[in-house]
């Protein structure tokens, strides 16, 4: 069965009394004509890579290039176990200190899985990662919460846009945030319904989020974003299990997302003509960085 959109995905898995890793299982060995086993191994390997580098992450000095990132995660990490008080609470927390982690890692030019995209590594690691821990996950339920990511992120790359420069950071930290929001209704023992419930939650709480990397270096705002992604994935997630609905319908929501990103102007999509990059601040950090190169 070749599922097209969240709620063909949810019938389908609710009809035969599946989950949602299930069936993108089953969808991608027929797809890829290979055995399931084989591929669970792959996802393995991808969950293997999203944990080292939360590990470098949160506990290297890490420094971009630019010198725009680097730190932050070991501070969040570090203020989450010292601080008397923690207005967010520790697992949000320690999901936003590994989401940035991961997205540090990449600015620093390390090892990352794009989920969807570079861009957005950070959030379906850190939340899975920390979901993980908070629920005594097994091995396969991490694994299988990245299959469910996966057939989250297929609808929405199928139907909508999972690019920046196509849809705005709605279509790649918003999708990213969908993707891990599911993944984790499903680690928590939700339904299929609850986590497209979840995808729904999390994705209008991203639209018309604008794509304006300061300097066009994927860093700032971008990190702090995966970390706020991060958080809402949780909150949505919860949201999901306590019977939460959206209003409007999963699939509708990505439609929108897809609508909105499409009228954006191009000032908004990843050029960094628009946005935060075009603030005196931006501008002053592209010169720095490139030199005397022109930023107008």
């Amino acid at each position: 069965m070749l599922f097209r959109s969240v709620a063909e995905l949810v019938e389908y898995a609710e009809s035969e009394q599946l989950k949602i890793s299930d069936v993108m299982m089953r969808q991608e060995s027929d797809v890829m004509n290979r055995p399931i086993e084989e591929i669970y191994r792959e996802m393995e390997e991808n969950l293997r890579v999203m944990e080292l580098a939360i590990e470098r992450g949160t506990t290297e000095d890490l420094k971009s290039k630019s010198g725009l990132s680097g730190g932050d995660a070991r501070k969040i990490m570090m203020y989450r176990e010292n601080a008397p008080v923690l207005l967010t609470g520790s697992t949000v927390l320690e999901a936003v200190a590994s989401a940035t982690a991961v997205s540090e890692v990449n600015a620093a030019m390390g090892i990352v899985v794009a989920t969807p995209t570079a861009g957005a590594c950070g959030i379906l690691p850190g939340t899975i990662s920390t979901a993980s821990k908070k629920l005594n996950s097994s091995r396969e339920d991490m694994v299988r919460a990245l299959f469910v990511a996966g057939a989250i992120g297929f609808c929405i790359a199928n139907n909508a846009c999972i690019s920046g420069a196509a849809g705005g950071c709605q279509a790649e930290v918003g999708s990213a945030t969908a993707m891990a929001a599911a993944a984790v209704v499903e680690m928590a023992g939700g339904t299929p319904s609850q986590s497209a419930q979840a995808v729904a939650i999390a994705l209008k709480n991203m639209l018309g989020l604008v794509c304006d990397p300061v300097a066009g270096l994927v860093e700032a705002p971008c990190v702090k974003r995966n970390a706020m992604g991060a958080a809402i994935a949780m909150v949505a997630a919860d949201l999901a299990l306590a019977g939460v609905e959206s209003v409007i319908p999963t699939d509708e929501v990505i439609d929108a997302m897809y609508k909105i990103g499409r009228d954006m102007p191009v000032s908004l999509r990843e050029t960094a003509l628009g946005g935060l990059a075009a603030t005196p601040t931006g501008r002053s950090l592209e010169r720095q960085i490139f030199g005397n190169e022109s930023s107008e």
